[in-house]
């Protein structure tokens, strides 16, 4: 079993913001891989899905970003999931619109989500997929850009981004990190 995470904020007021693109992103793998709709469990929301053969849980912590370790370390436990079967998809302020970057491991980079993860899991060694949500313009705080909407503009690239980062996901899940890294990180 896989475990793939997408991290973001629960509720109506951060639907579709730059911060929930991890949310945004598990979303269209159940459009496409889950038989069922989400249920509530291990903090989150959780459906299992078949990523063309490979099996998978999918997981949105509804635990705010900046407490998402709570949720997947429950989940990671239950299912008794190895660190190298994770998969924590979430948002970059730090790389430019719509790019999607792949690593095996590492820090959690500012994210505080993944900094999160890594406390509560007490390793670094997981998968994590990030995807670029631009810089903040000129004036702007970056808290409030990160929990503001993409605009039109900015749309057909992200749901682009989208669409990549499933079928990156449907990768990982066959042909590992390294492959998808490989494929994805360009």
């Amino acid at each position: 079993m896989k475990l793939v995470v997408g991290l973001g904020n629960p509720g109506r007021r951060y639907q579709g913001t730059r911060h929930n693109v991890g949310f945004i992103i598990v979303g269209e793998l159940v459009r496409k891989f889950a038989s069922g709709g989400m249920k509530e469990r291990f903090q989150g929301e959780t459906v299992e899905a078949d990523l063309r053969g490979k099996k998978a849980l999918l997981l949105t912590p509804k635990t705010f970003m900046n407490l998402s370790g709570a949720s997947v370390l429950a989940a990671r436990d239950f299912y008794k999931i190895p660190h190298d079967d994770i998969l924590v998809v979430c948002d970059d302020l730090n790389l430019p619109l719509a790019k999607l970057r792949v690593r095996a491991s590492g820090s959690a980079g500012g994210q505080k989500g993944l900094e999160d993860i890594i406390l509560r899991l007490g390793s670094q060694e997981f998968a994590r997929m990030r995807i670029g949500i631009g810089t903040p313009p000129q004036g702007w705080a970056w808290p409030d850009f990160v929990l503001s909407k993409f605009d039109k503009e900015e749309t057909p690239a992200i749901e682009q981004a989208v669409a990549q980062a499933v079928e990156a996901i449907v990768v990982w899940a066959h042909e590992g990190v390294q492959t998808c890294m490989n494929r994805y990180n360009g």
